[in-house]
């Protein structure tokens, strides 16, 4: 069983970068799927949430209107389109999977409600 999430880099102000959390082992079709992120000295935060059992989706409200959750269940993959990015969208991005498809709204943001994780992909917003 393992995520890996990838598609990160150093992109300017402004830009966009997709990240993508590919599953091997499990199909995803029965998991929820959070994305967090971790800046240096920063606790990890939820960024946003997509379930498999009814097609929730939460955004934290510093990424609404600019980041996007989807999934493609065919390639068993989940992505985070990024736009508008800004300097303090720089992180480590980490995706994380919850068995069962369905997690209350309270409590997406909470990593100990996930049982997998993927490595980590990092993002740099700078010019």
């Amino acid at each position: 069983v393992q995520l890996q999430a990838s598609g990160g880099g150093l992109v300017q102000p402004g830009g966009s970068l997709r990240l993508s959390c590919a599953a091997s082992g499990f199909s995803l079709d029965y998991y929820a799927i959070s994305w967090f992120r971790q800046a240096p000295g920063k606790e990890r935060e939820g960024v946003s949430c997509i379930s498999s059992s009814d097609g929730s989706i939460y955004y934290a409200d510093s990424v609404k209107g600019r980041f996007t959750i989807s999934r493609d269940n065919a390639k068993n993959t989940v992505y985070l389109q990024m736009n508008s990015l800004k300097p303090e969208d720089t992180a480590v991005y980490y995706c994380a999977a919850r068995t069962g498809g369905f997690i209350l709204e309270r409590l997406w943001r909470s990593p100990y409600e996930y049982d997998y994780w993927g490595q980590g992909t990092l993002v740099t917003v700078s010019s």
